[in-house]
């Protein structure tokens, strides 16, 4: 990862490559995003999301670029994580974070301060994914990835976990990536889409979603969409 002169964009990754011996993971990556943006992306299982994230986690080699157009304070909230099995209380979760003002972030993610005191393992799943995005933000990142929001939730707390998430953009301009198959709420609650199928399928206003066709073009056979 470098940070460069982008002008007005925040991230840009221009043809990255993921090949692990001769597997290619992923290949022909390639968008660009202001700063402040929501970006959902979608795709069939299998297709590198995740790896997408672990490449500009620069977890994993790669090959192309990815640029920030200013420093990057990066937040990660993974898909799965073990957590309900150890044997502690969200405070002492959250306090291996730099930030130690734990209710100011828990306000921030639509938690009450008693659940401080609660042990992981007894919350529920939307109460889960919320501690995890304010363990998240206790660095104080500016960009915040989020692998499945929700995951582990309760049918019918999709669109508040997702409610949370664009609030907390508006009040700090933050911008997040999400890893999503929720496509009825890519719409209403994110501001650009990448399709994403091994390689670049889709990339445009997350309005698009709606169109059948463009539905059959990211899920459907892999077309490589052109840098």
């Amino acid at each position: 990862m470098v940070m460069t002169e982008l002008n007005d964009y925040f991230l840009k990754i221009s043809d990255l490559k993921v090949q692990f011996q001769k597997e290619i993971i992923l290949e022909h990556v390639h968008f660009k995003i202001r700063k402040g943006t929501t970006l959902a992306i979608v795709g069939p299982n299998g297709a590198g999301k995740t790896m997408l994230f672990r490449a500009i986690l620069n977890l994993v080699p790669y090959t192309g670029k990815i640029e920030w157009g200013e420093k990057a304070r990066i937040g990660y909230v993974p898909q799965n994580v073990s957590v309900r099995d150890i044997p502690i209380s969200v405070k002492e979760f959250l306090s291996y974070g730099k930030n130690t003002d734990f209710e100011e972030v828990l306000t921030s993610v639509r938690l009450e301060s008693d659940v401080m005191k609660k042990p992981l393992g007894i919350l529920s799943g939307g109460q889960l994914r919320r501690v995890l995005v304010a363990w998240a933000l206790m660095d104080n990142p500016n960009v915040l990835l989020f692998d499945e929001p929700t995951v582990g939730v309760d049918i019918g707390g999709e669109e508040s976990i997702f409610s949370t998430l664009k609030e907390l953009k508006e009040k700090t301009n933050i911008t997040i990536l999400l890893i999503t198959h929720d496509i009825h709420l890519v719409k209403e609650y994110t501001d650009q889409l990448l399709g994403l199928n091994k390689c670049t399928t889709f990339f445009g206003d997350s309005q698009q979603i709606a169109e059948p066709a463009l539905q059959q073009k990211i899920y459907g056979e892999t077309v490589c969409l052109a840098p």
